[in-house]
């Protein structure tokens, strides 16, 4: 369904400490449960690791100067990257790069997806167009990328995120048109190798439903375990924030209605991402656009039920990165926002290096060290750097 993006990474390991500001009414009774134990730091991941497992020999031959097009960091040392040919990994901040491809990547092109779940642990699809929407080939590693086995699902592509090693959620892309998208949630509890549907609002399928709405774009799934995931997208009208969420492993849906600020009654609003570090404690993202754009960011304290909004707001069209709860980098025009206690105080960093518009992927393990990776715009040449000063400097990578 869409390209391997990761330019959002929320990524929460601290509770958020800003009093409270707003709060939220849900449509039907959503009461908190307990999440599963995850490692992945991946974009929107279910809940953030206390520890990065440490990887396997990486038996693989290197690549040199691999053209990324994404890179999501565990740590400060392992992480994973994709150009429009490969993946790859690295044990050592980025200076060295294992080509860790599985096979057919390249028939994939962009439409592949990838969810890294930690150093060992990653599954990419690869859509089959003569099937589209229906079919594709999920490939799985479990020795970080030295060997692959792959098995066909029953679809092309999505947005998908394991919760273990075992248990995973796909929202499966159906078709989208005329501000609606058509999808289709599955599970699998073997790695993979089986899905079963839980739910589609697509009005062809036998026994959908418009517990989640045709109307919207969606934008990423957020299982928290078994039972609980969370859908957040767009709506194309004014005042409305597409977020839902089950508690019954997909089979039904509620809205969640956030107490907005002023202004966003004229905004369009698109929910950009979410994730939660415990049972209880979780990070909202979400932008609005009117004449101008600006993200605000949300914490929770009981699971959802409520939404405290934070005192920070990042203007304009950039990339926000959330290291913690009380970390948050945000990118734009030339300029690094940084904050360390959850908004309260904001730091405008300027970079040695004037990126401009040139940066498309940036991954931040903490609000000092980070990645970005830069497309030129006459060549479309990509480079990558990495900081360890909140972005002041630069260090070019091979």
């Amino acid at each position: 369904m869409k390209r391997i993006l990761f330019a959002l990474v929320l990524v929460v390991m601290l509770a958020a400490c800003a009093s409270p500001a707003a709060t939220t009414e849900s449509t039907g009774v959503i009461e908190p449960t307990a999440t599963t134990e995850a490692a992945s730091v991946a974009p929107l991941s279910a809940e953030a690791p206390q520890e990065t497992p440490q990887p396997t020999d990486i038996n693989a031959p290197l690549i040199e100067s691999p053209s990324l097009i994404n890179i999501q960091m565990l740590d400060e040392n392992i992480g994973w990257g994709v150009s429009e040919e490969n993946v790859v990994r690295t044990d050592d901040g980025g200076v060295t790069w294992y080509d860790v491809t599985p096979p057919n990547f390249a028939d994939g092109g962009y439409l592949a997806t990838a969810d890294f779940y930690d150093a060992d642990h990653a599954w990419v699809q690869i859509p089959d167009m003569n099937q589209y929407p229906n079919g594709g080939s999920l490939y799985r590693t479990v020795d970080g990328g030295v060997t692959w086995e792959s098995n066909s699902t029953p679809f092309s592509g999505g947005t998908f995120k394991f919760i273990d090693e075992n248990n995973g959620w796909v929202m499966a892309d159906l078709g989208v048109g005329a501000g609606s998208m058509a999808v289709s949630i599955f599970q699998t509890s073997d790695g993979g190798v089986t899905w079963e549907r839980m739910y589609t609002n697509d009005p062809n399928i036998e026994s959908s439903s418009d517990t989640l709405p045709l109307g919207g774009i969606k934008n990423f799934i957020l299982p928290l375990n078994t039972n609980v995931a969370w859908v957040g997208g767009v709506v194309y009208a004014p005042g409305e924030a597409y977020l839902y969420r089950s508690d019954d492993g997909g089979e039904t849906w509620f809205n969640i209605n956030l107490v907005l600020p002023d202004g966003a009654a004229d905004s369009e609003l698109t929910v950009l991402g979410l994730v939660f570090v415990s049972q209880t404690k979780g990070v909202l993202a979400l932008r609005m656009t009117s004449d101008n754009a600006e993200t605000i960011v949300y914490s929770t304290e009981d699971g959802g039920n409520s939404w405290t909004l934070l005192p920070v707001t990042f203007e304009g069209y950039g990339i926000l990165e959330t290291p913690s709860a009380s970390e948050m980098v945000f990118y734009n025009n030339d300029q690094f926002y940084v904050t360390n206690d959850a908004g309260e105080t904001v730091e405008q960093v300027t970079p040695e290096i004037p990126f401009g518009d040139s940066i498309v992927d940036m991954s931040f393990v903490s609000s000092k060290i980070g990645w970005v990776i830069t497309s030129d715009p006459t060549t479309g040449a990509r480079s990558l750097y990495k900081t360890t000063d909140s972005g002041a400097t630069w260090t070019p990578l091979p």
